[in-house]
Parts: structure tokens; sequence; C-alpha cells
């Protein structure tokens, strides 16, 4: 078979490194095991997408959303690391990534040390210029507000690469301006959506990726001539040999300030409750803290605010500029209510028990055939069975249910016999929290019961136990026994 190579680009003139790239070893040998561990080998088109990274100085990877762009640039980082041609690197993602980006590190480069930028100005100062760390990682955020670090000549990175690029496509933006004064060698983009709005997106990109590679008042049509070797992007449709039948994406992210203190204040009043129950606490009184924990991870009671809102509505800009569909399941319907209006641009239907039954079947029907309804938001007991949605290639657990089984219900309602696609599933997960802990314990069961492969069926008892309840929280107090 024809092994992958990176490959000189159309403006690599030098001898030397044209030759430094026909002599590196192929990329499909690199991760059978022996030479670079990873968790599993990477896909044809996700080793393509390496051979076209590593030997550019400026790139932009445009797959689609769930082909794993964050793998290809980790693994790209990793063998320039190895090969020595780097040793300083800054990625850049939205704050709410930051956690999804140091996940990845570890599964994809645990060889490889990272260090994000994290506490007050004085902490970041000293990550800025004192650090040896060959890695970095930060979020826009706090890039903009260290803008004069950031500037300052003693920076330098070999490489810096921008997650979600079309943060920066307003050219006079503080967040655009500071990337582009980052002193850099290579200067890599990943986006889904690099063309949001009009040509002046992708030209705005350019400013950073490489300046003076579009010459100034370039007719839209004439881009490509000098944008071409620097744009790599795949579709679902065009990588579908490759691809499994579902991809995971397991996205946990960080409380809005005014959640993370609604949560702390109702977990601490809530667990002092139970433990003034001593003997007479049941199972029903812990759900019914662990209730209140779990919506206060979707919305702050008081204002609204919500950090799994601000990264769907990011997600949903990608699936509806695809021309895709996603289903977003609940285990409330209330919440789905509040997304509805959130989500009112890109069309969004409701399915759920307040729904008349009635009306359910046109509402399925409509959301197959109006091309404007990117979204249909469901309960898991009203969507988890019986339906056929093989036209949606998205699924987004809003929060969690209490049991896995029921999970796979509602994600196959997407995932069955006629879809032709691959299907993305992201699991939201607020970190340091109920869910956390909740997820934790579920995924350990659902490993137990996927290795018991004789088994035809899953067996029904794959929720929490009573023990496991009470382990949620530090709590004195126990029923007694027969109690609960």
């Amino acid at each position: 078979k024809a092994r992958i190579r990176p490959k000189p680009t159309a403006d690599t003139v030098l001898l030397k490194d044209r030759l430094l790239c026909l002599l590196q070893p192929p990329l499909d040998g690199l991760f059978d095991g022996r030479t670079l561990s990873v968790p599993f080998e990477p896909f044809p088109y996700q080793l393509e997408g390496i051979a076209f990274l590593m030997p550019r100085h400026s790139a932009l990877l445009a797959d689609e959303m769930g082909l794993g762009k964050t793998c290809q640039a980790i693994l790209s980082l990793r063998l320039l690391f190895h090969q020595g041609q780097i040793r300083q690197a800054l990625i850049i993602c939205p704050k709410p990534l930051m956690h999804n980006w140091a996940r990845e590190l570890k599964l994809w480069a645990p060889d490889l040390p990272f260090e994000p930028f994290d506490g007050d100005a004085e902490q970041r100062r000293t990550t800025w210029f004192v650090s040896n760390c060959p890695l970095k990682l930060i979020n826009y955020e706090t890039l903009s507000r260290d803008a004069d670090l950031a500037a300052d000549p003693k920076v330098y990175f070999d490489a810096v690469v921008l997650d979600e690029a079309q943060r920066i496509k307003n050219k006079e933006s503080k967040t655009a301006q500071t990337v582009r004064s980052i002193r850099r060698g290579r200067s890599w983009a990943i986006s889904g959506t690099p063309v949001e709005n009009s040509h002046d997106d992708l030209v705005n990109l350019f400013a950073f990726l490489d300046p003076g590679r579009i010459p100034p008042d370039t007719p839209p049509k004439h881009l490509s001539r000098y944008t071409s070797d620097c744009i790599l992007r795949r579709t679902k449709d065009l990588v579908q040999s490759d691809m499994p039948p579902k991809l995971y994406k397991d996205l946990e992210v960080d409380l809005t300030p005014a959640q993370r203190q609604a949560y702390s204040l109702a977990e601490e009043e809530g667990v002092i409750h139970l433990n003034e129950l001593g003997e007479t606490i049941s199972v029903q009184h812990v759900f019914q803290l662990v209730m209140r924990l779990k919506q206060i991870c979707n919305f702050d009671p008081l204002t609204g605010e919500s950090a799994k809102l601000e990264q769907l509505l990011s997600d949903m800009e990608e699936v509806a500029a695809s021309g895709r569909k996603a289903i977003v399941f609940s285990q409330w319907v209330e919440p789905l209510e509040i997304l509805a209006k959130a989500l009112e641009p890109f069309g969004p239907l409701q399915y759920h028990g307040r729904i008349p039954q009635h009306e359910r079947t046109p509402i399925l029907d409509r959301f197959k055939a109006d091309p404007d309804k990117h979204v249909i938001l469901m309960s898991y007991g009203t969507g988890s069975v019986g339906l056929n949605l093989q036209f949606t290639n998205y699924v987004f657990l809003f929060d969690r249910w209490w049991n896995p089984a029921i999970e796979d219900q509602a994600i196959n309602r997407a995932h069955r016999v006629g879809q032709r696609h691959p299907v993305t599933v992201t699991r939201f997960l607020a970190g340091d929290t109920i869910e956390q802990r909740i997820a934790s314990i579920l995924e350990a069961k659902r490993k137990v019961f996927n290795d018991l492969l004789a088994q035809a069926d899953k067996p029904t008892t794959m929720g929490l136990t009573e023990s496991e309840i009470f382990g949620l929280f530090d709590l004195k107090a126990r029923p007694k026994r027969g109690a609960a």
C-alpha cells in the first residue's frame, strides 16, 4: 500500500529543506506502538493531516467538526518536538476547551510536558518569561489580558497553534492583534468554520498565518491561488471509509463564576442538612441534593448563566454551517425550553413529554424535511426509544442520565441502520462537580459490562447502587438497615 509521508510545500526552495522532508520515515509506521505510543492508531486521513501540518510554517486545518483536528495537531507537534525541529510551542484556545486540550495532550502526547497559564498576573509573568516547559496552553481571554507580555520581544515560540481560529476573524479586535504580535516560527490554525461571514474572515486569518501572502484587494475568486497550499479541509463524507460508526467527545466545561458560587453554597448546605438527618436519611434525600446540583451545572438559578450553553452555541454554529442536524438531550424539560430560546437562530424544535402525542410525528417530519431546522431538543424519557433519526449526525448530551444504557438508547436514535455518516456524540460535563463523580462511576460500570462480551444484552443494573449514591458526598449519616 502507499505510505503516508510529509511532502515539501510548494514554496520550499532550499534543497536541504526538501531533503529533510523526503527523508522522514513514513507516518503510518510511527504509531504502531513500537516507535511512539498512542491510545489507538490514527485513521489514514488523520495521518494525511499530520503529513500536511508538519512541513508547513503556515497551515490551516479546516476539517469538519468531529474528525479529530485536535489529535492531528497534537501528534504533529509531538513529532516535531521528537525530531528537534521545535523546542517551544504555544496552543491558544477558547476558555471552555482548556480542559479538553489538557486531556487530549495527556492522551496523545503523554511524553510531552505542558503548562497552562494559570493564576494571577505575577504567576502568568513567570510562565511567560521564566518557565522552560516546552509546550504552553493559554485561552484567548487570558491572552488578551496579557497582551503586553505576549508582545514582549523576549517572548518567542517555534510554533503557535490557534484552536477555533475564527476567533480572530475581526482583524482589529484586541484578540487578533495580540495573537499577531507574538513572535513565532510556525503559525497553525484549526477551525471547522474558517469562513463564517465573508471572504474577509479568511483574509484576516491569513494576517496571522502568513502576513503578505494574500495581496491587498485580491478578488474573492482569486484567493485560492494564494491560499490553497496552506489549507486542508475534509468532510465526513470524504473520509467515511476511515471512520468508526460513532465518535465520542467528552467535553469538560468550567462553571461560570455565578454557577460555581451557587453550586458551592448548595452543596455545603445540602451536606449539612443530610448529616443532620442521621439515621432517618434515605436515598431519596440524597437524590434531591444531587438533582439540585445537576440543575445548577446546567444553568445558574439567579443569572441564567451556563457554561454548557456557551459551548453548545459555538458547536451549533459549525453544525449549521455544514448543513447538518443535531439532537440535544436533557434529563429535564425546563432546560430544553430555555435552550429553545437561546438556539433560535438554528430553528430549534422540541420533542418531550409536554408535547401532545398527536403533534410529535409532524415535528419529526418537519425536522427531517426543513433544511433550516438544525436541532431538535429531546428529553431522555421521550426521545430515547422508538425513533429513527438517522439523518442526524450530531448528538449532544447536555446533562447525563443515571444509566449508560439509557444514554446509549438515546444516541442510537441517530446511529442506527440507514445512517450513512459517522455520528459525533458530545457529552457535556461540568468539571469538579457531582456530574464528574457520577460520570466516573458510570464509565467504570460501562467498561465492566462491555468487557463481558459473552452477554448478549447489557444488564439492566448499570445505574448507581445505594452505596454509590451515598458515596457521592462526604456523609457521616447512613440509614438504618432497610430504611432506604
